[in-house]
């Protein structure tokens, strides 16, 4: 929401968790904030420009839309969405865009449980299953350090749900620090500026967040 057509200041990295953990909860309750209602009005307060105040990096995965997880409304979140929430170069740069555009300072990168992508690097990993192309290979390939550490840790006798729940952690600490230590510009926005990166996990079955990786204090 803007006054006299001038943008409100970007909220801290703390207050936009905050935000977020907040819509969460109004999520999981099934409460719905007249303040994300979508309509006409919404449309035209945002027609003109954005003013996001928090990047979601997140799984394509048809559950977890990250506006509704977080009860959010048009403008509020820049969302980018890729299978397996990998990084690559182009969505480092889609993230460092939102932080330099905007001065979105929470980048949140989300997983969620039962992931299909990390569950295709398990398979390949395990019994070498490949995927059936080589842009779904390169998705693997990019979870699969992360993936990898986490059978090679894990005993004979681990349940395969829990090896996919630590599985999808390990993925997103690994982008997450893909994102902290592999761009110049966040670096220097994490170090002089507040930018804030932090992992999370979502509950395809309580619709929960966890916040679990970079958090302060």
């Amino acid at each position: 929401m803007t006054i006299a057509g001038i943008p409100p200041a970007p909220l801290s990295a703390t207050q936009a968790l905050q935000r977020l953990r907040e819509g969460n909860h109004r999520f999981v309750q099934n409460v719905r904030s007249l303040d994300t209602a979508i309509g006409k009005s919404a449309r035209a307060s945002v027609a003109a420009g954005q003013n996001p105040f928090a990047v979601i990096l997140s799984c394509s995965d048809s559950r977890v839309p990250s506006e509704i997880v977080f009860e959010q409304g048009l403008g509020d979140l820049f969302v980018i969405r890729v299978a397996g929430n990998v990084v690559a170069p182009s969505l480092v740069g889609s993230v460092e865009f939102a932080a330099a555009t905007f001065g979105t300072r929470l980048v949140v990168v989300m997983g969620h449980s039962r992931c299909g992508a990390i569950k295709a690097t398990l398979d390949f990993i395990q019994h070498r299953v490949d995927a059936p192309s080589e842009n779904i290979h390169d998705i693997v390939d990019r979870c699969r350090p992360a993936v990898e550490s986490v059978v090679h840790a894990a005993g004979p006798d681990v349940q395969p749900e829990r090896l996919v729940h630590e599985a999808v952690r390990a993925n997103v600490r690994q982008s997450c620090a893909h994102l902290r230590h592999g761009s110049r510009l966040l670096e220097r926005l994490i170090q002089e500026e507040g930018l804030l990166v932090v992992g999370a996990d979502y509950s395809l079955d309580t619709g929960e967040v966890d916040f679990f990786d970079g958090l302060q204090g």
